[in-house]
């Protein structure tokens, strides 16, 4: 029996991407199993009313559930120490670079780290565009 794929939103501030990003995740494949961390509640709330399977909030929840996690979703901020506003620690960035997942990060302009070119493409066809790409490495 082929285990679920295990998938890991991450998403700081108000948790609007992260909360995009589960809807599409929960409609496209729904027999993976979602975990939400935000870097604080309001980001976490969001993602689980977005139909998370689990959540978390904080810079332990990111480290920990990077190591459990076949495929990250997330802001490129992510993967950036200091970024989004100070909201994702050194800890955070270095535990999405070292995780032996894949990742899918979105590129978006913010917080003084620029994407060449993100700014052509709407934020919602990002969002979708990452999670088409998911479905692909997942269902090959």
């Amino acid at each position: 029996m082929k285990q679920s794929p295990r998938i890991l939103v991450i998403d700081a501030q108000g948790g609007g991407i992260g909360k995009q990003l589960v809807s599409l995740i929960r409609r496209e494949i729904p027999e993976a199993a979602v975990t939400a961390v935000g870097t604080n509640n309001a980001a976490t709330a969001a993602m689980m009313k977005a139909g998370a399977d689990t959540a978390a909030t904080g810079e332990n929840a990111v480290v920990v559930n990077c190591r459990k996690a076949d495929y990250i979703v997330g802001p490129v901020g992510i993967a950036i120490a200091d970024s989004m506003n100070g909201e994702i620690s050194p800890a955070m960035a270095l535990a999405v670079a070292q995780a032996p997942a894949k990742r899918l990060l979105i590129p978006f302009n913010q917080c003084d780290n620029y994407i060449v070119g993100a700014s052509e493409v709407p934020m919602g066809s990002l969002v979708g565009l990452a999670v088409e790409e998911l479905v692909k490495m997942i269902k090959g």
